[in-house]
């Protein structure tokens, strides 16, 4: 029975700040489940590096590059009949990265209207994940991780961006409409300890096998 329940789940979706670790629990989650792994374009993406030097310049830049790039992939693998984990979803596009750079007067209000109007349209044709796993992580935490990968362009990430992302993460979370789980990181290194995978495995379980009879 669990394995035909399993079965039946297309998509989930993992989301978080820089350095929650999603692409980490991507990769340990797909494994578990022998499901595909889909991983957000980063070391590939032209804009990002730019983006960290001279946020105003490049931000609309980058932000069309993620969401045309998550929109295509996504499009792609909902034609797939294999189930899969996606790192990051194309909501925290718009709902964090691209409200927080407007916020911010770093992207203009015509940029701005333009992305979202454009966003509004994607998401249209797309189905929301059948479970988001939320990874809330303080600021201490999302920095001590991002040093330890030590990806050069992000030695520019200041601590009130990524405080500004937390607070734009927790009003997106509770608003977010479809099925979701919040897992609490601060005290777990999922990559290191298998007990602690073992705890998060234990609660994706859960809610995996309460979706079916």
């Amino acid at each position: 029975m669990q394995d035909q329940a399993a079965n039946k789940i297309r998509f989930f979706a993992i989301a978080g700040n820089i350095g929650a670790g999603k692409s980490s629990l991507t990769g340990l989650l797909a494994r578990h489940y022998n499901w595909n792994a889909v991983y957000e374009s980063v070391d590939d993406n032209p804009y990002l590096a730019d983006f960290y030097e001279d946020m105003k310049r490049w931000s609309f830049n980058l932000q069309i590059y993620f969401l045309s790039s998550r929109f295509r992939h996504q499009k792609q693998l909902m034609l797939s009949p294999e189930s899969f984990i996606q790192d990051r979803t194309i909501y925290e596009d718009v709902e964090i990265f691209a409200k927080n750079l407007y916020e911010m007067s770093l992207m203009s209000e015509r940029d701005y209207n333009n992305y979202r109007a454009l966003f509004a349209e994607m998401v249209s044709y797309l189905k929301p994940p059948d479970l988001l796993i939320y990874l809330r992580a303080k600021v201490p935490t999302l920095v001590r991780q991002i040093q330890k990968r030590g990806r050069d362009y992000e030695n520019t990430i200041r601590i009130d961006y990524l405080e500004r992302l937390n607070k734009h993460y927790e009003d997106w979370i509770e608003r977010y409409p479809y099925s979701k789980l919040i897992i609490e990181t601060d005290d777990l290194d999922f990559v290191n300890h298998p007990d602690d995978l073992g705890k998060i495995i234990d609660m994706v379980d859960n809610r995996l096998f309460s979706l079916f009879p």
